[in-house]
């Protein structure tokens, strides 16, 4: 069956970074657009970053963050820099079009 798993959040400084994996399994990932997305207390999930030919991110990361895979691993990066408070979320991965199967998450908390 389809599933993500991710991987790498954690406590971050302000300025700091942090690289996020997500090993994927359960379809053929190589043929599949991936995607990041988060989610913020009290907020819905938003679409962060897209990989394929052209990468798409979403405007309050534009330059901060890129995304990234190994086909070979069947896993997608997302690496993360200069990090603020408000990118604290529950991180997932999924293909560009999700159905209903989700990750756990992984939790990013960017806080002093």
């Amino acid at each position: 069956q389809v599933q993500f798993v991710e991987s790498g959040g954690g406590l971050v400084q302000p300025g700091g970074s942090l690289t996020l994996s997500c090993v994927a399994s359960g379809f053929a990932f190589s043929s599949y657009g991936m995607s990041w997305y988060r989610q913020a207390p009290g907020k819905e999930r938003e679409l962060v970053a897209t990989g394929g030919l052209i990468r798409r991110y979403t405007d309050s990361v534009k330059g901060r963050f890129t995304i990234s895979r190994d086909n070979a691993k069947n896993t997608v990066y997302l690496q993360m820099n200069s990090l603020k408070p408000e990118d604290t979320a529950v991180y997932y991965c999924n293909t560009q079009n999700p159905g209903s199967v989700w990750g756990q998450g992984t939790l990013v908390t960017v806080s002093s």
